[in-house]
């Protein structure tokens, strides 16, 4: 349930709508929850207050409130196209999600929808002394919520677009994706013996399946008797003709695969998510560092960086669960599969690998980067790290060509044959 909750709640926080609705509803509630106070005797001691004061504030409000979300959404724009332009459009759901500026400028219409109705409620007398009190309370706790939320929002849109700022919001995301799938690695359920001799579910729809309702899988196990057995995980491209899952045992097996419960399990949409997808945050990663090697752009420092993200993720990645922390079986009659180390590294480095091999400083810092991490104690990253050095020397190979760039790759290419040799 708290997986599903979380998937829900990114999905909303990618729509920038939402938070302007919610608050413009509060915001109308407000405008009248101030009449109440007419009704109690207690804040008919309220001093008095002018309503020409009050509805100079409102129009004040009014005037102002409308021309500043105007601009607030020409700038989010603006960051957001230069998001997709200097990093890479995969990274968008995650700037457009953020929420220093879904915050201000549902402030920005939260605050013009409530002087609106307020001015209007209080032109035609709705408030008596105690309401108009009330009222003139509420609106200066909107005015200081809307200089609040416009300095955060001023401090906040000097850095959204901006290249490092995607790069932070991308690394955090992926960080997080890699620490549930390495607390989690089968999703709760079995480990997977990759053996696909059940009855086999195709989906009804084509597209990346974003999300797997283990609860869901669980559920149609146990009122089927049956095992189930995830045949494509979090990430994977499928059509009608790939299997989502194979079903072994049950009463009745095959009434189960007619019926939509474990298809409806898988959440396929038209685009990959960072939720619980890991290699697409390292795909972005690398498609960043890629853009940044293209010749219109030449800017290796930013793949050197995104090498050094990477090192700190697979870092975190390689180290050992506690006992505490063992993950324990939640879905017993759900087995999947493990993601390979070898693909989280082709994923992050072969990219990089091949679109930085003519350029010496990162071909020199992406071995270096997988030469730390054939050292953190992990024999399948040390391996999968070693294939990746392998794919990145072999591409220097062939584009250096200059004698003093050829003789630094080899000298920094000894640990991969130290390796290799078994010293």
């Amino acid at each position: 349930m708290k997986d599903k909750l979380r998937f829900i709640l990114n999905r909303i926080g990618e729509r920038l709508w939402v938070k302007p609705l919610f608050v413009c509803l509060v915001s109308i509630a407000i405008a009248f929850i101030a009449q109440w106070a007419d009704q109690f005797q207690i804040f008919q001691k309220a001093p008095e207050v002018n309503t020409e004061s009050i509805e100079m504030l409102l129009e004040v409000i009014s005037a102002s409130m409308l021309v500043m979300a105007v601009f607030a959404v020409g700038s989010m724009l603006a960051a957001y196209q230069s998001a997709s332009n200097s990093a890479t459009p995969r990274a968008f759901t995650l700037v457009v999600s953020d929420d220093v500026s879904q915050n201000a400028l549902s402030t920005f219409i939260g605050a013009f929808i409530f002087s609106i109705v307020a001015q209007v409620a209080l032109l035609n007398g709705y408030y008596e002394k105690a309401g108009r009190f009330i009222l003139f309370i509420i609106t200066i706790v909107v005015f200081v919520l809307v200089i609040i939320n416009f300095i955060k929002w001023v401090d906040g849109i000097a850095r959204l677009g901006r290249l490092g700022t995607t790069i932070a919001k991308v690394e955090k995301a992926t960080a997080e994706a890699l620490r549930r799938r390495r607390e989690k690695p089968f999703l709760g359920g079995t480990q997977s013996d990759h053996q696909t001799d059940g009855l086999p579910v195709f989906p009804t729809t084509v597209g990346y399946i974003q999300r797997i309702d283990m609860d869901a899988l669980q559920t149609a196990a146990k009122n089927g008797e049956m095992q189930i057995i995830v045949a494509t995980l979090p990430g994977a491209f499928v059509a009608p003709n790939r299997p989502l899952a194979y079903v072994r045992g049950g009463r009745d097996a095959e009434a189960v695969i007619e019926t939509a419960s474990i298809v409806n399990a898988f959440f396929i949409g038209n685009q990959r998510t960072f939720d619980d997808d890991p290699r697409f945050g390292l795909i972005t990663l690398s498609e960043i560092a890629s853009r940044a090697l293209s010749p219109a752009v030449n800017d290796p420092g930013t793949a050197i960086q995104v090498t050094g993200i990477f090192v700190r993720l697979f870092a975190e990645l390689a180290q050992e669960i506690s006992e505490q922390e063992q993950p324990r079986i939640e879905y017993d009659r759900v087995a999947v599969r493990e993601i390979p180390l070898s693909d989280l590294f082709e994923d992050a480095f072969n990219a990089i690998a091949r679109d930085g091999a003519a350029t010496i400083e990162v071909v020199l810092r992406t071995l270096k980067a997988l030469a730390t991490l054939t050292s953190v104690g992990n024999e399948k990253m040390e391996a999968a790290a070693l294939e990746s050095a392998r794919l990145v020397i072999a591409h220097a190979q062939e584009s250096l060509s200059i004698p003093s760039d050829i003789e630094k790759l080899q000298a920094v290419s000894e640990f991969a044959r130290s390796l290799d040799s078994g010293e």
